[in-house]
C-alpha cells in the first residue's frame, strides 16, 4: 500500500528528547517500511527514518532556534502534501485540523489521528462541520467530548518490543517522567514519595510556557531531600530511569488522551500508579499493571503495595495490548475500512495489508 504519513514539524521524527505524538509517528511508519508499504513521511529535515522522507523544514521548530510562526510551515507543508496525493492510496494526519477543509475536497482517502485532548468548547462547531472528516482517537475516553466526529477506530499507541527491556528487579525510588505542567501534578509525585519516605527521581521537560509555575510552584519542593530532579532524558536513559523504579507515578489533574509513559513503564516491566482520568483505566489494569486511583490517600497506599504486583506480567501485557504490531495492525484495518467507504477510487496496492 502507499502511504503518506504527516507528522507534525514541532519534533523531528523521531524526537530527540520529548515529544509523544512523533515518537508514535515513528514507530508506525518504520513498522509500515518493515512490512513492505511504500511509506512517505512528511517531516522535518533532521527525521530519521526508512521511508522516503520528505522535509518541510531543515530541523524540528523546537530546536530551530528561531522564533517562527508554526503555521507558516504547517501551511508550506499541507501544499507540498496535498500536490502529492495522487500518489498515494491513503494519506495519514497526525497534525490537528488545518486541513480538514482541503481533505474533504480530496479524492485520495485521508484520515487523522487525533493525539490531543478534545473537550474545548471551540472544538465543537468544528466537528459539527466536519462530521464527514474520518478520525482516530488514541483512546475511547478523548473522543467523548465529541461524539458526532466521524470516529474510524480507536487506535492505542504501541511500541517496538525491543525499545525498552524488561526489569525484574526494582530499586528504591518512584519515577516522575514527562513535563512540569499544571496538568501533570509532580507536586502530587512528590507528596506521595515524601510521605512513604521513598526517593523520587523527576525525569522532565519545562516548556517555556511552563517556566514560570516551575519556578513558583515547583522548583522550592525539589529542595526536598528525597527529590532529585535530572531534568529531560532520551529514549536510552528512559530504559533504565523507569525499568529500575519501584513504579512511575502518573498523577494527572486532565482528561489525558493516551499517556504514552505508562506504557513505557510497562514495557520495563514497572507498574503504574495513575489518578483515575481520560484514557488511564484503559490503559492500567488495576491491581494488575498498576493501580488507578481517585484521591492522594489511595495514591499513597497504592504506591506502598506497588511491591506486591508481578513485574513480569506487566511486561506481558505491554507486549500484547500495546506493541508496536498490534498499532500497525489495527491502523492497516482502519485503512482497508476507510478504502471501502471510496469504492470509485481504484485501490491499488490494497492487497498488502499484513
Amino acid at each position: 500500500m502507499r502511504i503518506a504519513q504527516v507528522s507534525p514539524l514541532f519534533e523531528s521524527v523521531p524526537p530527540q528528547r520529548y515529544g509523544g505524538t512523533e515518537r508514535v509517528v515513528s514507530y508506525l511508519t518504520e513498522e509500515l517500511v518493515r512490512r513492505g508499504h511504500e511509506v512517505t513521511l512528511y517531516a522535518s529535515g533532521d527525521s530519521q527514518t526508512g521511508a522516503e522522507l520528505i522535509p518541510i523544514v531543515p530541523r524540528a521548530l523546537r530546536l530551530s532556534g528561531t522564533n517562527c510562526v508554526p503555521t507558516v510551515y504547517e501551511t508550506l507543508m499541507l501544499e507540498r502534501v496535498l500536490s502529492d496525493a495522487d500518489r498515494y492510496d491513503v494519506i495519514h494526519f497526525h497534525t490537528d485540523h488545518l486541513h480538514y477543509p482541503l481533505v474533504r475536497r480530496l479524492n485520495t482517502p485521508a484520515v487523522t489521528t487525533l493525539h490531543g485532548r478534545l473537550d474545548m468548547p471551540e472544538l465543537q462547531p468544528l466537528y459539527a462541520e466536519f462530521d464527514d472528516v474520518p478520525v482516530v482517537s488514541i483512546s475511547d475516553a478523548q473522543r467523548r467530548p465529541v461524539r458526532g466526529a466521524r470516529w474510524l477506530a480507536t487506535v492505542y499507541h504501541g511500541l517496538p518490543r525491543d525499545l525498552y527491556t524488561f526489569h525484574p528487579q526494582a530499586e528504591d525510588y518512584f519515577a516522575f517522567v514527562g513535563r512540569i505542567s499544571p496538568e501533570k501534578r509532580v507536586d502530587r509525585a512528590i507528596e506521595i514519595a515524601t510521605r512513604l519516605g521513598v526517593p523520587l527521581r523527576i525525569a522532565a521537560k519545562v516548556d517555556k510556557a511552563d517556566r514560570d509555575y516551575f519556578e513558583q510552584e515547583i522548583r522550592p519542593l525539589l529542595d526536598h531531600p528525597l527529590v532529585d530532579f535530572v531534568g529531560e532524558i532520551d529514549d536510552g536513559a528512559k530504559n533504565d530511569f523507569m525499568g529500575r523504579a519501584r513504579a512511575l507515578l502518573f498523577p494527572i489533574d486532565w482528561p489525558e488522551p493516551f499517556g504514552l509513559v505508562m506504557i513505557e513503564a510497562m514495557a520495563c516491566g514497572t507498574p503504574v500508579v495513575a489518578w483515575r482520568n481520560g484514557s488511564t483505566p484503559e490503559v492500567i489494569d488495576d491491581g494488575v499493571t498498576g493501580f488507578v486511583v481517585d484521591r492522594l490517600d489511595q495514591a499513597v497506599e497504592a504506591a506502598r503495595r506497588v511491591g506486591e504486583l508481578d513485574r513480569r506480567r506487566c511486561r506481558d501485557t505491554f507486549e500484547r495490548r500495546f506493541c508496536v504490531e498490534r498499532m500497525a495492525d489495527d491502523y492497516l484495518r482502519a485503512y482497508r475500512r476507510l478504502l471501502v467507504a471510496v469504492p470509485s477510487r481504484p485501490l491499488t496496492g490494497v492487497e498488502a495489508y499484513a
